[in-house]
This record gives C-alpha cells, structure tokens and sequence, in this order.
C-alpha cells in the first residue's frame, strides 16, 4: 500500500519518496509518499487499471525484510 499521508512515516517497515529528490522524481509518483510494507495485499494483475509511477525497490527491500522478519 501507498499513502500520501505523511503522518504514517515513522516505522521501519515504511518507505519515505519524496518528489523533490532525485529518486523520488524519477518515480513518477505526483505526491510526497509513504510505502507501507506492513500492509501487504495480493492484488490480480487484471484489477490494475494503470501504473502512476515505480521506485527502487532497495529501501521497500529492506523494509520488507523489516516486516517478515527475515
């Protein structure tokens, strides 16, 4: 899950982007964002309309493993 509410960043299982950085332009994202790992769901490929951005996957990684504690 992703959330433009800022609020819900201050876990490790979650991941800041920022529009203003670098990273966070390349994104394509329109809004500040957190990536919420710990709120994980199984989406069907067929249910997704279109894509509104991607993002290095190295900071989800390690809260990912953050949230399976692996």
């Amino acid at each position: 899950m992703i959330t433009s509410r800022l609020f819900r960043v201050n876990h490790p299982s979650r991941v800041v982007v920022e529009v203003s950085t670098p990273i966070g332009h390349r994104t394509g994202l329109l809004t500040d964002s957190v990536v919420m790992t710990d709120n994980l769901a199984t989406v069907a490929e067929v249910a997704i309309d279109r894509v509104i951005g991607t993002l290095p996957l190295t900071d989800v990684d390690t809260a990912l493993r953050h949230t399976l504690k692996l």
